[in-house]
């Protein structure tokens, strides 16, 4: 293969990731979240939501309301975990959240940071699920979870790039 073929896969290769970056970028900025779309990871919002469905979040809402369901991170953990609103405060200032999994027996006080009782919707919260894919996102679960399909997806791009240069 002479150079120009392979620059030429190089910048088709480079075209591929700058153009997902800068959806996920204007997704980040029209969403008002870094990180508008969320995969399930476990089953604590069964029957709503089951696990590897794809969640679209919107956080430009002032106020959630009791019901809403939303994404928060809880500050030193990066998994973000999905659950309804049940309790809500607010004033002028902030409003506290109460959450619980519909598939849970207690509310989320335990998954939260030490001494915290509410979540703050300004610093806690990723966003409002505002729509879903099911099962969409299970693949992200396989990448993730699986070694061996990790490596097995690997190896077969990088055959399937061997066998297409020939």
């Amino acid at each position: 293969m002479n150079i120009r073929q392979q620059l030429t896969q190089f910048l088709s290769l480079a075209y591929v990731f700058t153009s997902a970056f800068i959806v996920w970028k204007s997704l980040s900025i029209i969403a008002n979240s870094h990180s508008p779309i969320v995969v399930v990871l476990s089953g604590s919002m069964e029957p709503a939501f089951q696990r590897g469905d794809i969640l679209f979040l919107w956080n430009r809402n002032n106020l959630q309301k009791v019901g809403d369901i939303v994404v928060y991170e809880i500050e030193g953990k990066n998994i973000p975990i999905v659950h309804r609103v049940m309790r809500e405060h607010h004033n002028f200032e902030k409003q506290l959240l109460l959450t619980k999994g519909d598939n849970n027996a207690v509310d989320d006080i335990s998954l939260y940071s030490k001494k915290q009782q509410y979540l703050n919707s300004k610093t806690d919260l990723v966003g409002t699920v505002i729509g879903y894919l099911p099962f969409v996102g299970y693949i992200t679960i396989l990448i993730t979870e699986n070694v061996y399909f990790k490596y097995g997806l690997l190896g077969i791009l990088g055959l399937s790039s061997l066998i297409s240069n020939e």
